[in-house]
């Protein structure tokens, strides 16, 4: 295992452009009966979470390109409220687009997909963000930060719809390492309220389907909380061992707990496992 070294920014904006080529090229080539198919994603099917791409691509060029932001019906105090002002937005979209045919929904996709990338190509890395991102408990973030986020929300929803309908996954390293590398920066919120003594180690170690390394992290207790490292403690107090197709479904609530414990191999402290069975990288 690597060593420790600090959590360094992560540029993704590159990543933009092949990854919405692997959307179009999935989203053509299904049948109508795929659109149809459920997802993980709750109650939503495939045409649902196409839908939600859509949504989050008009929402991000109106707000950075455009200045236009949604009001939200009464103010927000707190991450509950956020939450669920989100969801709302969610909902109304989606209602809404099950009006339009999948074969629109792909049409307006091409044309969204290319000025996202465009947008997030031309922002500076290190300029302030408009939101923070929350779910890694910011209160305020930087450009690459945000755009990282996005780059998530576009790949887990998309790997939403490939495991949908039966299609390989996005699970080569030049996507899920940078992917998990963004979504484990989850974990200082999630064990905030874990009281443990000062050196305490959580080693969380993804490997690849051959068993190769897809990333290492460690999330330590320092005198004024829970930092996060890249690479693995030299005497952790927990190691958590899976695979990056277990990983990536537990951070992205595509995990039930019961198979998410059988999935995930907990040495050390089991104690100390128990936050990241519930750690989210998404607003929940």
């Amino acid at each position: 295992m690597e060593p420790l070294a600090p959590l360094a920014p992560l540029y993704t904006a590159e990543l933009f452009p092949p990854l919405h080529r692997e959307l179009m090229g999935l989203l053509r080539g299904l049948p109508a009966s795929d659109w149809e198919r459920p997802t993980v994603a709750g109650s939503w099917v495939v045409r649902d979470v196409a839908a939600h791409l859509l949504d989050g691509d008009l929402r991000k060029l109106s707000a950075y390109r455009d200045g236009h932001l949604p009001r939200p019906p009464v103010p927000i105090h707190d991450h509950r409220g956020l939450v669920a002002f989100l969801n709302e937005l969610n909902a109304e979209w989606v209602a809404a687009a099950r009006r339009l045919s999948p074969r629109v929904l792909v049409e307006l996709l091409e044309v969204t997909g290319h000025q996202l990338a465009e947008l997030v190509a031309s922002l500076p890395p290190h300029g302030p963000s408009l939101f923070p991102v929350a779910w890694a408990g910011e209160g305020a973030s930087e450009n690459w930060m945000d755009t990282g986020r996005e780059y998530t929300e576009r790949w887990h929803h998309q790997m939403q719809i490939r495991d949908a309908v039966g299609a390989p996954g996005l699970l080569d390293p030049v996507w899920l390492t940078p992917l998990l590398e963004l979504s484990v920066r989850a974990l200082t919120r999630a064990y905030s309220a874990t009281l443990a003594p000062v050196g305490t180690a959580l080693v969380l170690d993804v490997r690849g389907e051959g068993g190769e390394g897809v990333g290492c992290w460690t999330l330590a207790r320092a005198i004024d909380g829970w930092r996060l490292w890249r690479g693995a403690a030299d005497e952790p107090t927990t190691t958590v061992s899976t695979d990056g197709d277990a990983a990536w479904r537990l951070l992205y609530n595509a995990l039930p707990e019961e198979t998410a414990r059988a999935r995930l191999r907990v040495e050390g402290e089991e104690w100390l496992a128990e936050p990241l069975f519930t750690a989210r990288s998404v607003m929940v």
